[in-house]
């Protein structure tokens, strides 16, 4: 998820060895989003990211501003936006498309309606990895009964995958494991579709499968 400077600088100063496996699409935005706050404070603008408060990714992206940026992940936090400064909007990597449209959209009416010379650069920082993926899982939740999204419960991009099979599947569920599934979804069903966010290993909807085929004669399909 990468990590702010002054990780770095705890590091070299404790003499620690590092090694970032940080990645390399996260730290391109990190220094997207430092050159873009030089930028700002250099013309009184102000980075806005959108974002969940308190993610990993969001604190290392926030600390390339000093911890100046604007952390939005809803309508609701558009009161933190002075509307009478330059914008430049970035998202967090993992959130989603459709809600990062929709957010840029209501920061454009909000500076319309204050002065409609305030400039809002956005940056469609999403990685490709999550968005490429949601169009395939509109299909794929559709083409069987019961889905089951296999993530961590901490996952932003895991929530943000979920969050497409639920909306076109009423019967998607979001388990960590295969101990988290209930009977009850299964009952009557003829074909359960198993898939995952991003980050989660192929191991692991692997043996969530192979739970799924123990306790019922189902035919399922991994995505």
């Amino acid at each position: 998820h990468g990590e702010p400077p002054e990780t770095y600088q705890l590091a070299l100063k404790n003499n620690i060895e590092l090694i970032d496996a940080s990645c390399p699409v996260v730290l391109k935005l990190q220094n997207r989003v430092k050159n873009a706050y030089d930028h700002a404070v250099a013309k009184n603008g102000q980075i806005v990211i959108y974002g969940k408060e308190g993610h990993a990714e969001v604190l290392g992206l926030a600390g390339q501003t000093n911890q100046n940026a604007i952390i939005i992940s809803g309508k609701e936090d558009l009161d933190k936006i002075d509307f009478t400064r330059p914008v430049t909007l970035f998202s967090q990597t993992t959130k989603s498309t459709e809600g990062f449209y929709k957010m840029k959209g209501l920061i454009e009416a909000e500076l319309q309606e204050t002065n409609n010379t305030i400039p809002l650069d956005a940056n469609d920082s999403i990685c490709r990895q999550v968005s490429n993926r949601e169009p395939q899982l509109e299909q794929f939740s559709q083409q069987h009964e019961v889905i089951l999204f296999v993530s961590g419960k901490k996952s932003s991009n895991g929530k943000a995958l979920y969050t497409v099979c639920q909306k076109f599947n009423a019967k998607s569920y979001f388990i960590s494991n295969g101990e988290e599934i209930e009977m009850e979804w299964l009952e009557g069903i003829k074909t359960v579709g198993i898939c995952g966010a991003t980050s989660t290993p192929m191991w692991l909807m692997e043996k969530v499968r192979d739970f799924v085929s123990d306790i019922a004669s189902l035919p399922t399909r991994q995505d």
